[in-house]
C-alpha cells in the first residue's frame, strides 16, 4: 500500500476535480458555511480543472498520488503571482479525506519543492485559508512561515481570509 507519485494527465482532471471538491468540503467545514461549500459540484469541479489545465498547462504542473491505483491526492505549482522569477508557487495540495496523516500531504509537498527547485526557484510560496488551522500547522512543520501579506476571497458565498506563507526550496 504505498503512495505512487505521478504527473498529471488530461485524462485525471475530472477526477482530481470531484477529490478536490470532497477535499474542500471535508478540510473547510468547521470554518465555513454549509451553503459556501455546497457548489460547485464534483462534476463541475472536475470541469474546472479541465479548463484551467487548457490554460496553464505550458508553466505548471499538477502531480496526482496514487495508492493502489486510486487517486487519494494532488499538487499544483506554477510561477509566482507576484511576478517574481526566482519564487514558485504552491496552488494546491489536497488529499482525498481518508487519506489524512498517511504522509500523502507530506510526500507531495516535498515533491512540490522539489519542482521548484529543478525550475531553478530558490523560494517557494503559497496561500492558506486563515481558518484553516490544520493546514496551516502542517504548512509550518514543513517549514513554511507567513510571511504577513493577507488577501481576501470568496469560497462560494463565504468571503475567506487567506495568508502567504514562504520558505526557501
Amino acid at each position: 500500500m504505498t503512495i505512487t507519485l505521478r504527473h498529471a494527465t488530461v485524462d485525471d482532471l475530472r477526477a482530481v476535480g470531484a477529490l478536490h471538491q470532497r477535499s474542500r468540503v471535508a478540510a473547510y467545514s468547521s470554518f465555513l458555511p454549509a451553503e459556501a461549500l455546497a457548489d460547485p459540484t464534483e462534476e463541475a469541479m472536475g470541469w474546472y480543472w479541465v479548463e484551467r489545465w487548457t490554460w496553464e498547462r505550458d508553466d505548471h504542473l499538477m502531480t496526482v498520488a496514487e495508492r493502489d491505483g486510486r487517486l487519494v491526492g494532488f499538487s499544483y505549482v506554477g510561477p509566482d503571482d507576484a511576478g517574481d522569477p526566482v519564487t514558485g508557487l504552491l496552488n494546491a495540495i489536497h488529499l482525498d479525506p481518508a487519506e489524512r496523516g498517511r504522509g500523502t500531504g507530506r510526500a507531495l509537498m516535498d515533491d512540490a519543492l522539489a519542482t521548484m527547485r529543478d525550475r531553478g526557484q530558490a523560494r517557494a510560496a503559497l496561500w492558506v485559508l486563515e481558518g484553516n488551522a490544520p493546514a496551516r500547522r502542517f504548512y509550518e512543520r514543513g517549514g513554511w512561515r507567513p510571511t504577513g501579506e493577507r488577501r481576501e476571497d470568496r469560497i462560494g458565498t463565504a468571503l475567506t481570509r487567506q495568508l502567504r506563507y514562504a520558505r526557501a526550496v
